[in-house]
This record gives C-alpha cells, structure tokens and sequence, in this order.
C-alpha cells in the first residue's frame, strides 16, 4: 500500500514538471536557433505601446538576450512552475497562462519605450501567488511553501523598484507579482485548502445535533 502510494506520488511530481520542463526546454532551443542562425528574436518582445509588438505579451517570455538571462529565469520557473502544477493542479493552467497575459499586458500599456523580454514577470508573478495563496488559505503545508518561497527568492523583491538594474525590466518584475498576488486571491476558494480542525467538527456536530434534537421535540 505505501509503495503505491509513494509511486503515486512521484507520478503526480513528473508530472507536475512536465509543463515547466517544456516551456524552459522550448526556450533554450529558441535561444540555441538564434545562436545558429546568428538571429536575434527580441522584435518578439514587448515595446511598449506599439501595436506590431502586441504579440510580444505571448512570445516576450520565451526571449532571452542570452544564455545567463535564460538560465537566471530556468531554475526559479521549473522550481516555482512544478511546485503550481503540484500543489494547485485545479487552478494551475489558468493561473500559469493568466500570469503571462497579464504581465504581458500591462507591461505593453505602461512600461518604459524599450524591448522587455524574457520569463522573469512569469518568474515573479508564481513566487507571489505561491507566497499569497499560502497565507490566505491558512493550509500548513501551503504556509511552509510560502516561507520556503520567501527564505530562497526574498531577494527578488528588489527587482520590482525602478532603477535598480537599468538593463533589467524592473516592470515585468513589479506587474508580475501584482499579477501573482490578484490571482491568488481570485482562486482563494479553488485548489487545496485549510482543513477543518478537529474541535471545530465537533462544533459543528454538537450544533446539528441540538438542531435535530429540536425538530425533534417539535415533531412530538
């Protein structure tokens, strides 16, 4: 029975890195081909304000302006990206693609006149949901997760603040996370959440049981 269970659950964790494992993989083979063909994609970016880049909210994060931009965002997305599919298999897909529209989005109608590329908003905005949805939920093992995503990307928060690296999209960073924190308090009430402690059941058993004691004499 356990050795069921724990095959189970290592099914559920390959499977939770499936979708973060391609999405890094497609973006190092994009990275590779512009090598190859001595190309540069970052008119797949995001230029703020200018329709012909408005595709660029979908492509911008699978642009990279080189190897070290690219294995900077690898690590946290796969970690960040399995721990969503894990944990919030429910709401995963749509919170993952949410993330990106929205960054994408907001990054296009407010950002500075440069190229923003790269996956570091999506980055962002899963360290925020997983951080946030951990508190609201009240879930220990969902509360831990937040702790353990603030102790390892706490630093992160000084990307979102203007000026702290010019060459860096501090707009993705910041959108990104308000992204991540709206999301996690839209899906509050889907995916896992806090059980019920054991006094708080026999509350409410105590209540139905005076309320069928009740009908009852009514009844008679």
């Amino acid at each position: 029975m356990e050795d069921s269970s724990a095959a189970t659950e290592k099914r559920r964790l390959l499977l939770s890195m499936l979708i973060p494992f391609l999405l890094v993989s497609f973006t190092l083979l994009i990275r590779v081909a512009e090598v190859i063909f001595e190309a540069d994609f970052c008119f797949l970016g995001i230029f703020p304000r200018k329709i012909s880049s408005l595709a660029g909210i979908i492509t911008s994060p699978f642009i990279h302006s080189g190897f070290r931009h690219l294995f900077n965002n690898a690590l946290p997305l796969l970690i960040l990206g399995t721990a969503l599919f894990y944990l919030y298999s429910q709401v995963a897909f749509r919170v993952l693609f949410r993330i990106m529209l929205l960054t994408g989005l907001a990054v296009w109608m407010t950002g500075r006149p440069a190229w923003h590329i790269g996956a570091s908003g999506i980055v962002y905005g899963l360290a925020s949901f997983l951080f946030v949805s951990g508190i609201i939920r009240r879930h220990i093992p969902l509360m831990g997760l937040s702790l353990l995503v603030a102790f390892l990307y706490g630093e992160m928060v000084w990307g979102i603040f203007p000026g702290f690296r010019i060459d860096i999209s501090w707009e993705s960073h910041m959108l990104g996370a308000a992204a991540g924190l709206l999301l996690a308090i839209w899906y509050r009430a889907e995916g896992p959440q806090r059980p019920v402690p054991f006094y708080e059941k026999e509350e409410e058993n105590d209540e139905h049981e005076e309320n069928d004691a009740a009908l009852s004499d009514k009844e008679n």
